[in-house]
């Protein structure tokens, strides 16, 4: 028989896991890694049109510039057209690193669902299994952004950031949005992997077995 259990923190880490995995693959696929230096269009002719500087934005394997006869609009896509088309080495190592972390904690988020009705995978806490997934890809996801500032250095950057860009130095870039949501995506798999622990503590305490023993089906301890 199945026992939908549900508790504060088993409810907490669910919501998180699949927050941090959304999270990552966002990131992930975005292009804001890096900010460009200012620069104009010259495309933009002034008359009716915005002709201020902008910054083009450069992702692990996308970018987004601003294109358009007219002097408007902004394209964003991969400029990359293989994987050994990617900037650097640094940024295929750190890409293969950063999507393995994000499928391991995406597999967690699924399975984190089913938690609410099933506690273990043969005979295992399926609290403790998930805990250890997200310990793995925590650490796979490190990896993978202390690798990202290894390859500032490549052609790629120097067009964006100026010349001067060297590996952890982005020169006249500055770190988008993505870099930050991954690098606080990381530390909250951290920290999904110890709320797994109390999930399961919460799960299995007394008064859970005490209302499973009365027949309930549906245990709500918030």
């Amino acid at each position: 028989m199945c026992h939908v259990i549900v508790t504060c923190r088993s409810l907490l880490w669910t919501l998180l896991s699949i927050i941090v995995a959304f999270a990552e693959l966002v990131a992930f696929m975005s292009p804001d890694w890096l900010l460009g230096f200012p620069r104009s269009d010259p495309s933009v002719n002034g008359e009716g049109v915005d002709s201020g500087q902008y910054r083009p934005s450069l992702g692990l394997y996308s970018r987004c510039l601003r294109i358009g006869t007219q002097g408007v609009g902004v394209i964003c896509g991969p400029y990359a057209a293989s994987f050994g088309e990617v900037a650097s080495g640094f940024w295929q190592a750190a890409m293969l690193f950063l999507s393995a972390g994000t499928l391991v904690l995406g597999c967690v988020a699924c399975i984190s669902i089913f938690s609410l009705c099933f506690q273990s995978i043969l005979k295992k806490s399926i609290f403790n299994i998930c805990g250890l997934l997200q310990a793995i890809g925590g650490l796979l996801l490190m990896v993978g952004l202390m690798l990202y500032p290894a390859g500032w250095g490549s052609d790629k950057v120097k067009s964006y950031c100026g010349l001067e860009a060297l590996p952890f130095r982005p020169a006249a870039c500055s770190l988008g949005w993505a870099f930050y949501a991954a690098i606080g995506g990381t530390l909250a798999t951290f920290l999904c992997a110890v709320l797994s622990a109390q999930a399961e503590i919460a799960t299995s305490s007394d008064k859970v077995q005490e209302e499973i023993e009365e027949g309930k089906s549906l245990i709500c301890l918030l």
